[in-house]
């Protein structure tokens, strides 16, 4: 099977597209924040939506930052783990789409306690100048372990958001 242009265009995103959310998973788990910028567009989007509360919506690599670690704050230990990951990609559009499994392990400073977080991304990136980014990230927690304010939300939540076209 002879490998064509498109092909290996297509190869060269998917790993630059892996290598992204390598980047950002990286980043989370060193909470290393100032590094966002190198994977955000200046107007990124990444929207939260809660179980038991409403969406929250951040705008801007630096917001997203000033959001995830206010949302780690309270744990000593997180590991930010990506489980699976789907992507589409539309070279001619210089646009991709994922969906992403991910979990976080981690460990609540005041009380030692450890949970667990299991969620899907839907995000969209964007190729400039040939190079990948992140253009919007939408999150949907669906289970927690060992927390008192996540419950489950399976099968409904769970079907819908995992049957959703890339």
């Amino acid at each position: 099977m002879a490998i064509d242009e498109k092909m290996l265009e297509e190869t060269a995103s998917y790993i630059a597209i892996q290598r992204l959310l390598a980047a950002y998973a990286d980043a989370v788990n060193r909470r290393a924040w100032g590094e966002l910028p190198e994977l955000f567009l200046e107007d990124a989007r990444m929207e939260v939506t809660p179980l038991q509360r409403p969406p929250l919506e951040v705008t801007g690599p630096v917001a997203i930052g000033l959001f995830i670690q206010a949302s780690i704050e309270r744990f000593d230990f997180l590991e930010f783990v990506l489980l699976n990951s789907r992507l589409e990609i539309r070279l001619e559009a210089e646009s991709a789409r994922a969906r992403n499994s991910i979990c976080e392990y981690r460990r609540e400073r005041a009380t030692g306690k450890w949970t667990q977080v299991f969620g899907v991304y839907h995000d969209r990136y964007r190729r400039i100048d040939g190079r990948w980014w992140f253009e919007h990230r939408v999150f949907h927690p669906l289970a927690a372990t060992g927390s008192d304010n996540l419950l489950f939300d399976v099968p409904p939540r769970l079907a819908a958001l995992f049957s959703e076209p890339l």
